[in-house]
């Protein structure tokens, strides 16, 4: 017999009111001005997917409800927890005095290879990813511990904020469940 897909229901997914209810993982995204809808929808998808604990949208990110967000989220808006903050740098400092890591997802000068990252046991970290065209603020970058870049080995410099945030958030899920 050949594989066959499995159902949802074979899934043994929680219920979108349960996801507050399952332990924390320590990971929260920030999100520093992106613009499209659709890659916040999808950074709500991923949220969800890799459970973060929260997901702060800043600047001129559109926030839910929001049809747009909804077409690409598919529901994972309503069961991440999220806040909205005017400036990025807002959100970092009760995420600092709350304990978190800040990390900056860019290419800086120090950046630290993702695959050289690896998350410490009960630290929490805070995730920061930027605008789609000109990335993470300067200032944000000066506000965050260190930043993780994602190596790339093709000709251009930079992937989709939302391709990003999936392989930054699988990078450090798979370090805590191999812990």
């Amino acid at each position: 017999m050949k594989d066959r897909k499995r159902l949802n229901i074979e899934l043994g997914r929680i219920r979108p009111e349960q996801y507050r209810d399952v332990a924390a993982s320590g990971l929260v995204l920030v999100l520093d001005n992106i613009r499209s809808a659709h890659n916040v929808g999808a950074a709500f998808r991923t949220a969800d997917a890799f459970h973060a604990d929260k997901i702060w949208l800043c600047g001129i990110c559109d926030t839910p409800p929001s049809a747009l967000i909804h077409k690409s989220a598919l529901g994972a808006e309503e069961s991440v927890p999220w806040a909205h903050c005017a400036d990025t740098l807002d959100a970092l400092r009760p995420l600092r005095e709350e304990g978190y890591t800040l990390v900056g997802v860019e290419q800086t000068c120090s950046a630290v290879s993702l695959e050289a990252f690896v998350p410490e046991p009960g630290k929490r970290y805070a995730f920061v990813f930027g605008n789609e065209v000109d990335g993470v603020a300067q200032e944000v970058v000066d506000a965050c511990d260190f930043c993780v870049e994602i190596p790339q080995f093709g000709t251009k410099h930079s992937l989709n904020v939302s391709v990003s945030i999936g392989v930054v958030l699988w990078h450090a899920v798979c370090a805590i469940l191999n812990r």
